[in-house]
C-alpha cells in the first residue's frame, strides 16, 4: 500500500465543494485521489487565454511529457514549462522529467531558434533528481535550476 493510500482526506469538505452542491469528497481514498477529483479533466489549450486574463504574472504549466507540447506552450507565449509526468513513476513506461529534458532542449532550438538557459522561456525538471549531479546535468542540458523543484532526493542538496 502506497504512503498515500495510508494518508486519508480527514479534514471537512472545502467551502467551495459545498457551494456547487457535491456530495463532497470520497475519503476512502488516499490524499492525492481526493485531490485530484478538484482537477477539471476539460482544461485545454484554449484555457490559457483565460488564464491570461486574470493575471499579470508569468505562466508555467506543469506536467508536459514530450517536445510537442513543450512547443506548444512556447507558441501560445507562456513564460516556461515543468517537465513531469505527475507521480507517473508508477508506471514502468512514464519517462521522469530528466528523460524528457533533451529532446525538448533539442526541438525547441531546430524549430524555434531557442537557446537555454533562457530568460524568456524557461524549462523545470520535477522527476528523475535524486542526487546533486543529477541537478548539474539538468542545469547543463538547459533546465532552469530554482523554486526548490530540485530537492526532492537527499537532504540539503
Amino acid at each position: 500500500m502506497s504512503q498515500d493510500m495510508r494518508m486519508k482526506f480527514e479534514a471537512e469538505d472545502p467551502s467551495e465543494v459545498t457551494k456547487t452542491g457535491s456530495t463532497g469528497v470520497d475519503r476512502s481514498q488516499g490524499a492525492a485521489r481526493a485531490i485530484s477529483s478538484f482537477i477539471d479533466p476539460g482544461l485545454n489549450w484554449n484555457d490559457l487565454n483565460w488564464f491570461k486574463s486574470i493575471t499579470h504574472m508569468p505562466l508555467i504549466l506543469k506536467g508536459v511529457q514530450c517536445w510537442e507540447d513543450a512547443l506548444e506552450a512556447y507558441d501560445r507565449g507562456l513564460a516556461g514549462i515543468v517537465l513531469s509526468n505527475h507521480g507517473g513513476r508508477q508506471l514502468d513506461f512514464a519517462r521522469s522529467g530528466i528523460e524528457v529534458l533533451v529532446e525538448v532542449v533539442e526541438k525547441l532550438k531546430i524549430m524555434r531558434g531557442l537557446t537555454f538557459p533562457n530568460d524568456t522561456f524557461q524549462l523545470f525538471v520535477d522527476g528523475g533528481v535524486r542526487r546533486a549531479t543529477d541537478v548539474l546535468k539538468a542545469v547543463a542540458l538547459g533546465a532552469t535550476a530554482g523554486n526548490g523543484l530540485f530537492c526532492s532526493g537527499q537532504r540539503n542538496i
